[in-house]
This record gives structure tokens, C-alpha cells and sequence, in this order.
């Protein structure tokens, strides 16, 4: 499955990646520490540290299949929508300019829907003009792509 994603967005992954090594590292200190104090059996800081341990793997799996999967978008000034774009369009009246990203990089208070949302993904493939439904948990709507960059 790909994960799409701008370049900037591939980097921030990247240092998520060496952060999440470097707590993996301390916490594996901590633990050595918390062994050689002896009985585990009711050492917290033994217990705790083997959970955030047993997180930071998880993390570290999970970015490293983010990083192998990735897929670096352009952004685009084409005439068809595709993930990149940005879009202008008009729904009910209402203007509103969105760029299409990957689902990591979504902030739609900041503009940024990610291409599995009902909006983007109604957008996919429409040109400058078209009119598209588009069904959200709110119902449908139609809105009318009135710019591409």
C-alpha cells in the first residue's frame, strides 16, 4: 500500500525514525538498570519501562513501513486533480482552497485533506469547472472546482 507523501513530510518521518531509536536506546538503559536492582517482580520502574519499550518498537515499525512504503508527491499544476493539488472550489456558496496530501500529512485546519477523505477523494481526477458530489457523513453536496494549482 502506498503511503503518499510530500518530501518535507518524508523528512519529519525520518527524524521521528532516529527519535524513536534514540527513547528505544535510553529506555534499554533504564531497563538494564532496573534488572540489576534485582526482584522484578514488584519493580515498577522495571514494568514501566518494558511498556514504553514494548511502544517504542511498535513506533519504530510502524515508521520504518511509512518510510519503505512512501511515495513522494509533487505539487502540481496540472489541469486534472490528483494528490499535490491544490483546489480551489465552491460549496454552497463557499469558497475554500484545499490541498490533496496523503492521509500522514492531513490538517484540514490548515488546508490539507488527505486523499481518502469523501472530499478528496471525490476530487481525483476532476478538472477545472467540473461539479462533484460528494458524499460525507453530513450528507451529500455538490461542489464546483473553480481553480487547480
Amino acid at each position: 500500500m502506498s503511503n503518499y507523501i510530500t518530501q518535507e513530510g518524508l523528512t519529519k518521518l525520518k527524524d521521528q525514525l532516529v527519535e524513536t531509536k534514540t527513547k528505544l536506546k535510553e529506555v534499554s538503559v533504564k531497563i538494564k538498570e532496573a534488572r540489576e536492582l534485582g526482584d522484578l517482580s514488584e519493580n515498577a520502574e522495571y514494568h514501566q519501562a518494558k511498556t514504553e519499550q514494548s511502544f517504542l518498537m511498535g513506533r519504530e515499525q510502524e515508521i520504518e513501513q511509512k518510510i519503505k512504503n512512501a511515495q513522494i508527491i509533487e505539487k502540481h499544476n496540472g489541469s486534472v486533480i490528483q494528490v499535490g493539488s491544490t483546489v480551489e472550489i465552491e460549496d454552497d456558496g463557499e469558497k475554500m482552497t484545499y490541498e490533496i496530501v496523503g492521509s500522514d500529512e492531513a490538517d484540514p485546519l490548515s488546508g490539507r485533506i488527505s486523499v481518502d477523505s469523501p472530499i478528496g477523494a471525490s476530487l481525483i481526477g476532476h478538472k477545472k469547472g467540473d461539479k462533484v458530489e460528494v458524499k460525507t457523513p453530513a450528507g451529500k453536496s455538490t461542489c464546483k472546482i473553480l481553480n487547480i494549482k
